[in-house]
């Protein structure tokens, strides 16, 4: 028997049916075709999937889908705002913090959840909020960089 999900994405009201068990990242990727959630671990130890669900950052692949039905969620693909880049995404262009992009979209959306929290984070700070999130090809130093850059620009 399939439940209905209805809840907001991004902004906008998203209406579906939901097998029982099925996760929000399943729902996301197969259901509302947003496909910049990234499918990683399937065990919440690689950030990949991260997405903000009332402005909390959780792993996507570790929540069914149903315990979101009215809550707000977001994705990478709300971070752009009127075909404008967040300044997260500007300054990982700008650095290089993204190299084959995979966890990329996972390590922008806790990294917004913590500039959101704390606008002008130490790097210590920056480096334990990003510590859930795996990264196989950057070293961190470039993630690091984009991060603390991100929070000095003007919002």
């Amino acid at each position: 028997m399939k439940l209905r999900l209805t809840l907001t994405v991004n902004g906008e009201p998203a209406d579906t049916l939901v097998d029982p068990d099925k996760t929000l990242l399943e729902v996301l990727r197969e259901d509302l075709q947003l496909t910049g959630t990234k499918h990683g671990c399937e065990l919440g130890e690689c950030g990949a999937c991260a997405v903000l669900v009332d402005g909390q950052p959780v792993l996507s692949c570790l929540m069914v889908a149903h315990e979101c039905d009215g809550r707000d969620v977001v994705t990478v693909e709300g971070l752009t705002k009127d075909g404008r880049l967040h300044p997260l995404q500007e300054c990982f262009a700008d650095l290089g913090a993204a190299q084959c992009g995979y966890c990329t979209p996972g390590i922008l959306i806790t990294a917004k959840a913590l500039l959101d929290r704390e606008p002008h984070p130490s790097r210590e700070l920056i480096r334990e909020a990003l510590s859930g999130n795996l990264c196989r090809c950057t070293g961190y130093q470039q993630i690091l960089d984009a991060v603390d850059a991100a929070a000095k620009v003007k919002k």
